[in-house]
């Protein structure tokens, strides 16, 4: 009987840390990466506003070549949605959205996750000209985890792991952009 009690004991102790820890930890995430392109500006941004091309660059579209894929709206516009199925666990199942645009500089997004769990993120697009013939691109990201699943932030570097799969589709478009 006193294991038992004091099991009890210390599974609450237990939980009650976990809790508090989460109370105090930061919720949120931010992760952007940038990468020079020597295009001119408004070769790149008359790309990149096109979510059809994301298909030919992201490392996300790339883990799953032969999901099921739906659009609607006029791509490159605001209110065009991109959707997507996959069985592969790392794919899921979402949408994106264009929710606003500076034409020639800057895309926002909504990604909204569906499966394999929900959540709802903002990220953006930005494209600046360093000269007439080089441009900077900065993709960034924007996410948030509810108490007191966030305590999972202090395990996971999601700086490392989103940052490298944006860094690697920035690299994709780079070659892309070059290329032509």
């Amino acid at each position: 009987m006193k294991f038992v009690k004091l099991f009890l004991i210390i599974l609450v102790a237990l939980l009650v840390i976990f809790l508090l820890v989460a109370a105090v930890s930061s919720s949120s995430y931010d992760v952007e990466r940038t990468v020079t392109i020597e295009k001119s500006k408004s070769e790149v941004f008359n790309y990149v506003k096109l979510l059809k091309n994301q298909d030919n660059y992201s490392k996300w579209a790339k883990i799953d070549p032969g999901m099921q894929k739906d659009f609607r709206g006029e791509d490159g516009t605001v209110g065009f949605v991109s959707a997507w199925t996959s069985d592969h666990p790392d794919v899921g199942k979402g949408e994106q959205e264009i929710v606003g645009m500076q034409e020639g500089s800057r895309i926002d997004y909504e990604l909204r996750f569906i499966e394999p769990f929900e959540s709802t993120s903002p990220a953006f697009m930005t494209t600046d000209s360093l000269d007439s013939t080089l441009t900077q691109v900065k993709w960034a990201f924007h996410g948030d985890m509810p108490y007191p699943m966030n305590i999972m932030l202090l395990f996971m570097d999601m700086e490392e792991m989103l940052g490298n799969d944006l860094a690697g589709g920035l690299e994709n478009l780079k070659a892309i952009l070059e290329e032509e």
